[in-house]
């Protein structure tokens, strides 16, 4: 069986306070792009796991992916597994990819085996692979606390505009980004900022993170200014980066030649 994982931005990411169990509660539009990857799953005598595409670092076996078969096999007298995903989403870029690929093997699992998880049980294992996978169970835009886990619908009107993102060759380290926060509370919920049009957003919608990234990783802010510059209504890091956004009127062709070689540019009519 085969399935592609989507990845997502965040329209502003604000880290309003650390929690007591370590965490830290955050107020975040997630918006669902289609920047996939690729992931398949086939019954074999023994556990295998493989990858292409884009690099990862680290060991395989401690990959989100593994660590979801993992969760699912605990509990589920499920069959050994063969794996194979290929890379697309950037790591290290605040796009979700890992955590996409997680949650998408849960669902894999549970349909694969007819295993006929509940949906609350789905978000308690999404959520011990990470703050983020809860989102990916549904993947449609919504207004996000707490961990992230805790989400509302939300009407995000972006039919008129077209995304481009652009992705350097820069690995951010979201624990290293945390431990740099200073939380503080919001001035103005996103949730009722991101009801404004797309020209009043800069200025209004934020990410905490940008002020330690850009200050550590020069050319991430150098991407935001050529976005403007470029006649984007809005730009914005996602996540803890180091992927950039922009929302333009038009296409764009040829903004690709505005950043070097090594810049991964994805274009996405919204």
């Amino acid at each position: 069986m085969i399935t592609y994982p989507i990845a997502k931005i965040n329209i502003g990411l604000l880290i309003t306070e650390k929690r007591p169990d370590g965490f830290h509660n955050l107020e975040t539009i997630f918006y669902p792009i289609q920047m996939q990857d690729v992931l398949e799953v086939v019954e074999a005598d023994e556990f295998e796991f493989s990858m292409s595409g884009l690099a990862l670092d680290g060991d395989p076996n401690e990959n989100l992916v593994v660590k979801a078969y993992q969760l699912i096999k605990n509990d589920y007298p499920i069959p050994e597994v063969r794996v194979h995903l290929h890379k697309n989403i950037p790591s290290g870029a605040g796009l979700g990819g890992g955590s996409s690929d997680a949650t998408s093997m849960l669902l894999l699992l549970n349909e694969l085996f007819s295993l006929k998880i509940s949906q609350d049980k789905l978000m308690e294992y999404a959520l011990q692979l990470g703050s983020d996978c809860p989102f990916f169970l549904n993947a449609r835009p919504v207004f996000a606390t707490g961990r992230g886990e805790i989400m509302q619908d939300v009407s995000v009107e972006l039919k008129e505009y077209f995304l481009i993102l652009v992705k350097p060759p820069v690995h951010v380290s979201t624990a290293l980004a945390y431990q740099a926060i200073t939380p503080h509370k919001a001035r103005l919920s996103l949730k009722g900022l991101v009801s404004f049009s797309v020209g009043k957003w800069k200025g209004n919608i934020l990410n905490h993170f940008e002020k330690f990234v850009f200050h550590e990783y020069p050319e991430v802010a150098e991407i935001k200014k050529t976005l403007y510059d470029q006649g984007a209504a809005f730009a914005l890091m996602s996540g803890s980066g180091s992927a950039v956004f922009g929302l333009f009127r038009s296409e764009k062709r040829g903004i690709e030649n505005f950043f070097p070689d090594d810049y991964q540019v994805f274009r996405q009519r919204l």
